[in-house]
């Protein structure tokens, strides 16, 4: 289950990658944007304001998430990226941070680009930080008893999933167009006590939490604390460096 405060804790720094994604999107005056995967609707109501005339149209599969849309005014519905279909007169599609949740998305964005309009616009972004300490660690808590038994199929979605960015440029390139890809890896400055357990609850353990007792929830970030904090020490000052790579694609339909 998504929490929509519990994500919105670091908005700031999740919401730079959408930034400087939806930056690369030069449509003027689109008639249809889409926003898959739109959260709790804090960055979607940033593309109503960019494109005021533009129909918005806003997905995801969190209730909790499209309730959390609905009340900053965002008409976001219930639903599934894998079975999303663009309208004829989408124009810009962007998908922020939801791929890596996807198997098999290649295959699903070289499909949304042959179905798009010449002149359409597709732009997603993806973690790509799935060696890093951080996952890594909680791999390694996850195969611990008595989590395993729980845990025995997580996937901790991306690591397998997740292209380079020039394998994204090539295939949309063969999907018909022209595509600017790369990648960067921001260094986030956090505090508090367990900041990089703060961040990556809003994120990467939802499905980790998702299928522990809530006492077993608790034994397992207990376990986790220890092991993130070895890979991120607090600086003197009590501020906690975490890098974190991302791939960009930005693709127009020739």
């Amino acid at each position: 289950m998504w929490n929509p405060d519990v994500y919105l804790a670091f908005a700031d720094h999740r919401g730079r990658p959408f930034f400087d994604l939806t930056t690369r999107i030069d449509c003027r005056q689109p008639r249809r944007v889409v926003d898959l995967g739109c959260g709790p609707g804090n960055l979607t109501q940033t593309l109503a304001q960019r494109w005021p005339d533009a129909a918005l149209e806003a997905v995801d599969d969190s209730p909790e998430m499209v309730a959390a849309a609905r009340e900053r005014g965002i008409d976001a519905v219930l639903g599934d990226v894998t079975t999303w279909t663009p309208a004829p007169d989408t124009d810009v599609v962007i998908c922020n941070a939801v791929l890596h949740w996807v198997p098999g998305h290649t295959e699903l964005v070289t499909r949304w680009a042959r179905a798009l309009a010449p002149g359409s616009w597709l732009a997603f972004q993806v973690p790509g930080n799935f060696d890093a300490p951080s996952h890594q660690s909680m791999l390694a808590v996850a195969r611990r008893e008595p989590f395993a038994e729980a845990l025995r199929d997580m996937p901790f979605q991306g690591g397998e999933v997740v292209q380079t960015a020039s394998r994204y440029a090539g295939l949309l390139t063969d999907a018909g167009c022209t595509v600017d890809a790369w990648e960067t890896t921001y260094v986030h400055e956090l505090t508090g006590a367990t900041p990089v357990l703060d961040w990556i609850t809003g994120s990467a353990l939802t499905a980790v939490k998702s299928r522990l007792s809530e006492e077993a929830w608790q034994q397992y970030r207990h376990a986790l604390t220890p092991l993130l904090a070895d890979a991120y020490p607090a600086r003197a000052d009590g501020r906690t460096f975490f890098p974190f790579r991302r791939i960009f694609v930005v693709a127009r339909k020739d």
